[in-house]
């Protein structure tokens, strides 16, 4: 990322953030932070390394510093008794560093906060300014590039996408016993439409087939779109505000196009995020159609008998990570214990859980930016050692930016685990009548 072309044109657009986009929200948190340091401890790049750089009121105060020296009176004018500071190369360069490369957005400082500032807001506004300047880490904006490009963020060809659905089909066919089951492609009309993280046709096609034989069980009305499948959405890490509509737009339409019902994302934090909770902001239009998580249906079938499981199938010790956007952000827990309380043997929690779980390190696009692996992989260690200290055999998570994560760390740390998404552990436990 090449600093030295630092224009007036550039700064111009960065504080356009602050100028044309500034709202009550961002004004009220700026200025709120009281350093009272409370919100160290609970991020794990602090306690990776405690460095005072890392605390999160750093980066509240790194952004807030630009705000005060071209926003209020005494930063203009006597910048250096407000600790105002100038959006020059140093700046810059200081902001790409911590509000990219050392922040996941995870949210959990802000349920730490003494007076409830909204740090990880104030680390996204502070990566729109980045984006509008155009310093978005090059590896995150080509995978931001590949979706707006090629309809998914690893640019794989719809040739290729369907073959793999194809040869899904059949192995689905075989594994039920019943050569009418499906895996349904661009139908009309259908109560679900399902998305996917691009990572399972390419990576981790069985979590594909784990859906489909729920979907078999739960005798669904559904299918999924070879044009716009998608459920993930990295513009909305990379702060790109243009780039994230554009993304939920193609979403948004293939649904209206495909004239179904309710929209059902795959278990991708960030990407439920994106589109249930901020895509309508994106696109400045209210859904005509329901959102939901797989999660969130995947407890429905099981509470309503829609499938039978039986949680004497699985008799590993599964233990559950808990992604941050889903939990701290969306709120969504209960569903995903529901789930293994009724579909494994032995539950046990991590400590802490819920809403105060540790982040893994794998989300804030972390994984896409291989310049901070080393980051990533020392704060994962915290995670590491929290999934040893269970016991567990089977790491459970709903959220595929975490498997990827987690798997890493289950080979650099020696775990001796499985890591599984939620539809693989409720597959495993179905009984098909």
């Amino acid at each position: 990322m090449n600093m030295e072309n630092l224009t007036k044109e550039k700064i111009k657009n960065g504080l356009e953030t602050f100028n044309s986009r500034m709202d009550g929200k961002l004004l009220t948190h700026l200025n709120a932070c009281v350093h009272c340091g409370l919100c160290a401890e609970s991020c794990v790049y602090y306690q990776a390394d405690p460095q005072l750089k890392y605390i999160p009121a750093t980066k509240v105060d790194l952004v807030s510093s630009i705000y005060r020296r071209y926003n209020t009176f005494t930063g203009k004018f006597a910048p250096a008794l407000v600790g105002a500071r100038n959006l020059n190369q140093k700046t810059v360069e200081e902001m790409v560093d911590l509000l990219f490369g050392a922040c996941t957005m995870c949210g959990r400082c802000v349920s730490h906060c003494s007076i409830g500032v909204d740090i990880s807001y104030i680390v996204r506004k502070g990566r729109e300014m980045l984006a509008n300047m155009g310093y978005v880490p090059e590896t995150l904006q080509s995978t931001v590039n590949s979706a707006i490009e090629t309809g998914n963020n690893m640019a794989i060809p719809t040739e290729e996408f369907v073959e793999t659905l194809n040869w899904l089909e059949e192995d689905l066919q075989f594994e039920v016993n019943d050569d009418n089951s499906r895996i349904p492609m661009n139908e009309m009309g259908k109560d679900i439409l399902y998305t996917l993280n691009p990572r399972e046709p390419k990576f981790f096609p069985l979590s594909i087939s784990a859906m489909a034989k729920v979907f078999y069980a739960a005798k669904e009305s559904w299918t999924l779109s070879t044009k716009m499948y998608d459920v993930t959405n990295y513009a909305y890490y990379s702060g790109n505000l243009g780039e994230a509509a554009i993304i939920a737009r193609r979403l948004y339409d293939e649904i209206e196009n495909l004239d179904a019902k309710t929209c059902v994302l795959a278990e991708c934090g960030h990407g439920s995020r994106a589109f249930r909770w901020e895509g309508p902001n994106y696109i400045k239009k209210v859904y005509p159609f329901e959102v939901l998580t797989s999660v969130e249906l995947l407890a429905k079938y099981i509470r309503e008998g829609r499938i039978k499981v039986d949680p004497e199938i699985i008799q590993d010790t599964v233990t559950l990570h808990d992604p941050c956007n889903l939990v701290r952000s969306g709120g969504i827990w209960k569903e995903q214990r529901y789930i293994l309380e009724k579909t494994v043997k032995n539950f046990v929690e991590m400590t802490p859980c819920k809403l105060d779980n540790l982040c893994c390190g794998g989300g804030g696009g972390q994984l896409a930016m291989s310049e901070y692996n080393e980051r990533r992989i020392k704060i994962g260690k915290l995670k590491a050692e929290q999934i040893r200290n269970t016991g567990a055999g089977i790491v459970a998570t709903p959220c595929h930016n975490c498997v990827d994560q987690l798997i890493q760390l289950n080979v650099i740390f020696k775990l001796g685990v499985q890591i599984k998404t939620l539809a693989e552990i409720v597959a495993d436990a179905l009984i098909l009548e």
